[in-house]
């Protein structure tokens, strides 16, 4: 059995048979829902809103999940999220998320959509993602961040920020609840989870993202460190 609090650099469906039923209490995933970034070699746009180059480098181990993924993830966790349900041919919970990214007038989707296990009603979640213009809290997430420094780093294409994984566990998540992310990614859920005190299990199948989002997890964990050990040293004087 994997120990808890583990990021797996490996394809998920090699290791999901090796759990329980129903031994996480909640799944939040973004699997895969399209094919083409692959294939073109880039990922949205080569050039941003803003004149700046950027690009994502195009995976070969993308592959959009079928059935026997989806009815192995049922079976492993109590609860879902899913991202994305309203591109694959399956049966997901009514329960619907609507993020709205705040970005109208760009080529890209307004809104991204999650099926939700926990309700049967629809929830909107606002707080602006696009490009350089990010949310400034979960409270006021329409409004733009105003220090750019302190926006996220985008090291993925598909990136979802840290906010949106706080507001899933402060909403979704009880203490002492076990998570489960698939589809890793960027490690925003990762993060999200250590800084709520949540145990998690993570995967990740692409290497160049696996090393990626290993170092951006790594990096939080030592901040933390070091701001713990800031705020005993101050206790003691």
């Amino acid at each position: 059995m994997i120990e808890l609090n583990s990021f797996i650099f490996g394809d998920c469906m090699d290791f999901l048979p090796q759990f329980p039923d129903k031994y996480f209490d909640l799944a939040i995933v973004d699997p895969p829902y399209f094919s083409g970034p692959e294939r073109r070699n880039y990922y949205g746009r080569t050039i941003s809103p803003i004149g700046v180059k950027r690009f994502y480098k195009p995976s070969d181990e993308w592959s959009i999940p079928d059935k026997r993924y989806f009815d192995e993830l049922f079976r492993v966790s109590q609860n879902q999220i899913i991202w994305g349900c309203n591109y694959f041919d399956y049966y997901f919970p009514p329960g619907r998320i609507i993020w709205d990214k705040c970005n109208q007038g760009s080529v890209f989707s307004d809104c991204e959509i999650a099926a939700c296990s926990l309700h049967d009603s629809v929830r909107l979640f606002r707080y602006m993602w696009n490009g350089m213009f990010q949310g400034k809290s979960i409270s006021e997430g329409w409004i733009q961040q105003g220090n750019k420094a302190l926006n996220e780093k985008r090291i993925h294409p598909t990136q979802k920020p840290i906010a949106l994984y706080d507001w899933f566990l402060s909403k979704y998540a009880k203490p002492g609840d076990k998570i489960l992310d698939t589809h890793v990614g960027s490690a925003s859920s990762l993060i999200a989870c250590h800084k709520n005190g949540f145990d998690y299990i993570g995967f990740e199948k692409d290497p160049y993202y696996y090393d990626l989002s290993s170092t951006r997890l790594e990096e939080y964990r030592s901040q933390i460190t070091l701001w713990d050990l800031g705020i005993e040293r101050k206790s003691d004087e």
